[in-house]
């Protein structure tokens, strides 16, 4: 039997209950995906979940924390199949270098890095030919003042995409990266107001991704007609990336 003809592939998002990971569920739901929403906050996750069934999509909540491994493995284990992963969860604060101590840094470390390696693997091991596995890095990752720790984080998810990806080729599963730019996601609006519109200003396009413009990015990578495509990071970031001025 065709699987393909008899059900939806299933798809699943870390850090799906806000931002970014809440835009890539939304989108890859009207792609057609079952998306199992994994994320720590009860609340909202449900809430979202059932806006998304209500519009006739298939979606799963999942309480999840992506630095526990029982954790992640028993949301995977749940479902009878597993195409595509999505590490969407993390976290960012900013702290001059020296002002950084060894607490702040490890917690970067793990929820950025150990939460985007925890699940992964643990889709790798259950995915067949074809899965795609797509991480969520940053532009940060090629450097910064004041998050040297973010910096640091997610320049180490950009490695471990490469390495995921190297490893798993003969297995046909997909690894890449999406790098995003400054976003308008609940975490950069934390932010003071003021701090918000300087970083904005220096955009190239004067204003902030939207987070379903990173989710449209992750679409593409997710979908099985790009699963020739491994190894790669793609920069979502107006072009800030490219370095230089406009003349």
């Amino acid at each position: 039997m065709n699987r393909a003809k008899t059900m939806p592939e299933t798809a699943f998002i870390t850090g799906a209950a806000q931002g970014i990971g809440l835009a890539i569920a939304r989108r890859l739901a009207r792609d057609g995906f079952r998306v199992v929403m994994m994320d720590r906050a009860r609340e909202p996750l449900e809430q979202e979940s059932a806006s998304l069934r209500a519009e006739g999509h298939e979606a799963v909540p999942a309480l999840c924390d992506v630095c526990d491994r029982a954790s992640v493995a028993a949301v995977i284990a749940e479902e009878a199949q597993v195409d595509v992963m999505v590490t969407a969860a993390g976290i960012y604060n900013d702290a001059h270098f020296l002002d950084l101590d060894e607490a702040r840094f490890r917690q970067m470390l793990d929820v950025n890095v150990i939460g985007t390696f925890l699940p992964a693997q643990e889709a790798a091991k259950r995915m067949e030919a074809g899965g795609r596995i797509v991480t969520i890095s940053s532009r940060g990752a090629l450097g910064g003042t004041r998050f040297a720790h973010y910096v640091a984080s997610k320049a180490a998810v950009i490695g471990l995409t490469r390495a995921m990806a190297m490893e798993l080729r003969d297995k046909r599963i997909a690894v890449n990266s999406i790098a995003p730019g400054f976003t308008d996601t609940p975490m950069t609006r934390s932010a003071p107001p003021e701090m918000f519109a300087a970083w904005e200003a220096l955009e190239p396009a004067g204003k902030a991704a939207s987070p379903a413009e990173i989710a449209h990015a992750v679409a593409f990578l997710a979908s099985p007609m790009t699963r020739f495509i491994t190894g790669q990071t793609l920069f979502v970031d107006g072009g800030k990336s490219l370095g230089g001025l406009s003349i």
